[in-house]
């Protein structure tokens, strides 16, 4: 559960004493991948490599899966760290590996990794990569990647100042994840056409389909700090600034608590706080 980290560390350490007892060091290493991986996204990046480090010592006896995965997780906490030249021969050497053993769920997942430590064309063609093997490839699995690559290789093309591309492949995205049936990746592709309607000009759509964003959210399902920042982006570009300044206010109450935006993007969250005043 990418949001709650904590809670998915402690399920994953309750299996270990099975795991190792199990005596499948395969099954062992790829658990404690994933314990990495909750730690990482706890932005706990020394106890993250400290077990890395442990998986490693004993990954030349392991199978072809586990030593994939090792190397992702390594990569994404270097990713997340801001480490970006640690991270890609480490995503190179996943895309690599799983390459050669056919892993296409794996190689999908390290292609596009690597889309997101380069930039411009560099990330479009990683992500294309990923989208051929993922449409081409036999295994179900690996074939749901594509709405997350239209959703990355749109936000690539939003990037470069191609929204008509970026809404396009965005219109792609949503019609998977509406087939998928899932609530909340069918929001955020619909988050993201609203968005890209935003950056078109076409202010009142994008207002409108935001609204619709909010009043489907229940109190059990908080809605998104980024739909009270697009409402109120959107009304400040309509001229009605009184109007926006309670969304602003709200976004910022909701992002500021998000480490990542806090590292990586403190003019924005001081914008939101300026703006919600």
């Amino acid at each position: 559960d990418y949001d709650h980290p904590a809670a998915t560390e402690q399920t994953f350490r309750a299996l270990l004493p099975a795991a190792e007892a199990s005596g499948d060091l395969g099954y062992l290493l790829e658990l404690k991948t994933q314990i990495a991986r909750t730690l990482s996204l706890q932005r706990r990046f020394d106890e993250a490599h400290t077990l890395f480090d442990e998986i490693e010592a004993v990954l030349d006896r392991a199978p072809a899966r586990p030593r994939i995965r090792y190397w992702l997780e390594r990569g994404r906490t270097y990713n997340s760290a801001g480490q970006i030249e640690q991270a890609r021969p480490c995503f190179d050497t996943a895309w690599k590996q799983a390459q050669a053993t056919q892993e296409d769920f794996y190689a999908i997942d390290a292609a596009h990794m690597l889309a997101i430590v380069e930039s411009d064309q560099g990330a479009l063609d990683w992500n294309l990569k990923a989208l051929a093997l993922a449409e081409n490839s036999a295994d179900e699995r690996a074939r749901k990647w594509r709405g997350s690559l239209y959703n990355n290789i749109g936000w690539t093309y939003h990037d470069r100042g191609d929204y008509a591309a970026a809404l396009d492949i965005f219109h792609k995205a949503l019609d998977l994840r509406l087939a998928d049936g899932k609530p909340s990746p069918i929001r955020i592709a619909r988050w993201c056409i609203a968005r890209t309607l935003r950056s078109l000009g076409r202010v009142e759509e994008a207002l409108a389909m935001q609204q619709a964003l909010l009043s489907e959210h229940t109190p059990e399902d908080d809605p998104s700090g980024y739909t009270y920042e697009e409402l109120g982006e959107c009304l400040l570009l309509l001229g009605r600034e009184a109007e926006a300044r309670p969304y602003f206010a709200q976004a910022y109450a909701i992002l500021s608590q998000d480490g990542w935006l806090v590292a990586n993007e403190p003019a924005r969250l001081e914008r939101l706080r300026a703006l919600g005043q």
